[in-house]
């Protein structure tokens, strides 16, 4: 059986997805789903302190790279310990979670064999599907790769088909919030398949830098915010920054209560399995009549979103 290290939070999901949890030796320090991947050692850690202002985070991410430093550190010595013969990874994002050139620095003063790098670069929900195929085939479970990917593509077209015919507003998905990024890849994938249409982002294109102006002139009937990596109560501290300025008060979704604070940390953020809950999530805001209802009966609310009350969305 191959030892396993996941250095990204969907890889471990995809793995776990794929009944191969007991494969894994170590992981980074963003997985933590399921749960029992907390039993692994962690082997990455940020050189950013994590816990500052979205706007603080966003300075000192930039400072490293334009110092060509990476964002995150691989205890090289602990990963080697471990001995695996598979190191997942990821090419997408030098910001979001260590990357393949991170993880090349942790395993160039390696002699013999060295582990085999699978590197996923999931741009949109096509590409996910491809991931758990990918990883499938480094594990020898083909088969079950396979059957989770078309498990995870039925639902997300399960809910398509029935919000197929209803209304579908205009919706804003808020990737971070200082400066504003709009959601990319495959948040407008998502958000198509639960019943509304994107106003930024294109699918499978990286998310796009915006501003309030543009959130002014685009504005939405719903606006989602789901900053990467955060979770709700992150967010919640975080939108009076937000909300505190008069465009943002002016908007239509501010004044008819359409705001929403969504769990990004642990969905929406991770191009794994549980991408068709993000979906799930997205179709009970957008029509809670038709999905609050059987044969659905979603019942995410305060678990994976919650909406915005009305002195924080316009503090």
């Amino acid at each position: 059986m191959p030892r396993v290290v996941s250095l990204i939070a969907s890889a471990t999901e995809i793995v776990a997805a794929i009944g191969a949890a007991d494969m894994l030796v170590g992981r980074s320090h963003e997985c933590d789903f399921p749960p029992d991947v907390a039993r692994l050692p962690a082997l990455s850690r940020p050189r950013i302190a994590t816990w500052r202002p979205s706007g603080a985070i966003d300075r000192d991410i930039k400072a490293l790279l334009e110092a060509a430093l990476s964002i995150y550190e691989i205890d090289a010595a602990a990963l080697r310990a471990l001995a695996p013969d598979v190191v997942i990874t990821q090419t997408l994002c030098r910001v979001c979670a260590v990357s393949l050139d991170d993880v090349a620095a942790a395993l160039a003063a390696w002699t013999g064999a060295t582990p085999r790098i699978v590197a996923l670069a999931p741009l949109r929900l096509a590409d996910v599907v491809a991931d758990f195929a990918r990883v499938g085939a480094a594990l020898g479970r083909e088969k079950e790769a396979v059957a989770a990917a078309a498990a995870m593509a039925a639902r997300i077209d399960a809910i398509a088909r029935a919000a197929d015919g209803l209304r579908r507003p205009r919706v804003a998905a808020l990737e971070w919030i200082d400066p504003l990024m709009a959601g990319g890849n495959w948040m407008p994938e998502l958000i198509a398949a639960a019943g509304g249409v994107a106003v930024f982002g294109e699918a499978g294109a990286h998310s796009p830098p915006i501003d309030l102006p543009a959130l002014a002139a685009a504005d939405p009937d719903v606006i989602l915010v789901v900053p990467c990596g955060f979770t709700m109560a992150r967010t919640h501290t975080e939108l009076p920054a937000l909300a505190g300025t008069p465009q943002w008060r002016a908007l239509r979704a501010v004044r008819d209560g359409h705001v929403y604070l969504l769990d990004g940390n642990a969905l929406f953020n991770r191009p794994g399995p549980r991408l068709a809950e993000s979906c799930a999530v997205l179709a009970e805001i957008f029509h809670p009549e038709r999905f609050s209802a059987p044969p659905f009966e979603f019942c995410h609310q305060d678990r994976f979103w919650q909406k915005a009350d009305s002195a924080a969305a316009s503090a």
